[in-house]
């Protein structure tokens, strides 16, 4: 788990059976965004759906494409997060498209270089994304 604000926390792939201690570590969303069958053997998001929902957490699945973030996908990241339950817990394969993805929606809210340390805080690199960043200003 990778704090990147107080409201968002990202991680790679989360096992059905850690759903329960992110509920107890107090999130109150989980938010996936990796497509069904990216890989194989990962949990779908009905099966993580319907875990949260019995440890009594909210849900949102926005499913980005690895590789292929567009302004869109972080303009819907922006609102479900703004619209979430919080802290949100999203995650990926790796957690690298979360941080992107909040990366590109924070551009109204924090400078590129504030964004981009806190991702580093995080252990993600978004030295390459601060143009993408910028151009969202």
């Amino acid at each position: 788990m990778k704090r990147l604000s107080d409201d968002l926390t990202v991680s790679p792939q989360v096992p059905l059976e850690a759903i329960p201690a992110i509920a107890e570590a107090g999130f109150k969303t989980i938010m996936c965004n990796r497509p069904d069958q990216e890989d194989p053997g990962q949990p779908s998001f009905d099966e993580i759906s319907a875990k949260a929902t019995q440890c009594g957490l909210e849900t949102v699945f926005l499913p980005v494409v690895s590789g292929n973030v567009q302004d869109s996908d972080a303009d819907a990241f922006a609102t479900a997060l703004a619209n979430a339950a919080k802290p949100v817990f999203a995650y990926c394969r790796t957690g690298t498209r979360c941080t992107i993805l909040w990366s590109l929606a924070s551009a109204d809210k924090m400078t590129t270089p504030e964004i981009v340390t806190a991702a580093a805080n995080a252990g993600y690199d978004m030295v390459g994304l601060a143009p993408r960043i910028d151009a969202r200003r």
